[in-house]
């Protein structure tokens, strides 16, 4: 009898070992770098995240242009990887292709749709916490004037920044906002130089918050505000800490746990595919509070943000989704 137990242990000991190794995630970055401190850097945290906690390694790849995206996602699938993460808008047509080519893979695409059996598409209502960061922009600034940099100029970032309007000019109506888009190629998401000088010439204007939707670009808007004694707004990720008291505060994405869901639930066998919209009242974003950036944050700021979010969940503000029409009332 204790023979047999002892048996049925050990089965049952390597079945949950080859459950495990069944399971072989992999991550493919938007252009831009893995440690953006940003966007990316928020789908490694989330991969890394896994890994601590099952002991399953996972694979990631870093492209530095669009074909290298879609060589990855295939070539990750076509060597058993599964599930394969996908983060970026810019892998939509690629997931879409390759899906079909691998029907029995699981792919997660975040920042866009794709619409196949074995694809889960994650994206967020990031107008509703840019319109939260808006609110207290307007409410910091001094001069009545604030500035938005994004990265690619595509409507996902006009979004971004559409949202951010609207909240800025809900605290104060007379509001001057000054936005500038990056670049139109990928290469806008890597160009914190180029950050820096756009951020310079919002300041000269008069600009006194900026918000940065840029990847890797924000790291030269936010290093540029806090050289000029300026506010700065980060992104995705929780950017607080990289000038302490100089960042207001960061549109909090939390691509970590879209990423970090996806490996469990396949590990987990409850992935399920079809479309994941993470809002306000998802937590799938928010605005940040921390040690860094408490000094700057009045109760007053607190409260009318606070009741900013209570009025987006309970439907008594509406933000714009400017993915909704192309536009951005002023």
């Amino acid at each position: 009898m204790k023979k047999s137990l002892l048996t049925l242990l050990a089965m049952a000991a390597m079945s949950a070992t080859a459950l495990a190794a069944d399971i072989k995630p992999a991550l493919v970055y938007g252009t831009g770098g893995k440690f953006d401190k940003s966007f990316n850097e928020a789908a490694f945290n989330g991969a890394q995240k896994f890994q601590q906690e099952t002991g399953i390694e996972f694979r990631d790849f870093e492209p530095t242009g669009d074909t290298q995206g879609e060589q990855a996602i295939r070539n990750f699938a076509s060597k058993g990887y599964n599930p394969v993460v996908a983060v970026s808008f810019a892998w939509t047509s690629a997931i879409e292709k390759v899906a079909a080519e691998f029907p029995d893979t699981k792919f997660v695409l975040v920042d866009s749709v794709v619409e196949k059996p074995n694809v889960r598409s994650v994206v967020y209502a990031e107008h509703e916490g840019s319109y939260l960061v808006g609110v207290l922009a307007g409410m910091a600034s001094k001069t009545g004037k604030v500035g938005f940099i994004g990265g690619m100029d595509i409507p996902l970032i006009r979004k971004f920044e559409c949202g951010y309007e609207q909240g800025a000019r809900a605290a104060n109506p007379k509001i001057e906002v000054f936005q500038n888009m990056t670049g139109t190629t990928g290469a806008a998401w890597n160009d914190p130089v180029r950050g820096g000088e756009l951020t310079k010439n919002q300041i000269d204007q008069g600009a006194d918050v900026i918000y940065a939707a840029a990847g890797a670009t924000g790291l030269g808007v936010l290093q540029t505000a806090a050289d000029n004694g300026k506010l700065s707004i980060g992104v995705d990720s929780n950017q607080n800490h990289l000038h302490p008291g100089s960042v207001l505060t960061s549109m909090v994405k939390r691509v970590d746990l879209a990423v970090y869901n996806a490996f469990s639930d396949a590990k987990n066998d409850k992935f399920t595919s079809g479309l994941q919209s993470l809002g306000v009242k998802d937590d799938g974003v928010a605005w940040a509070f921390d040690d860094n950036n408490k000094a700057l944050i009045t109760p007053e700021m607190q409260a009318a943000v606070d009741k900013a979010k209570a009025d987006i969940i309970s439907g008594a503000v509406k933000v714009h989704d400017y993915m909704s029409d192309n536009s951005c009332p002023k």
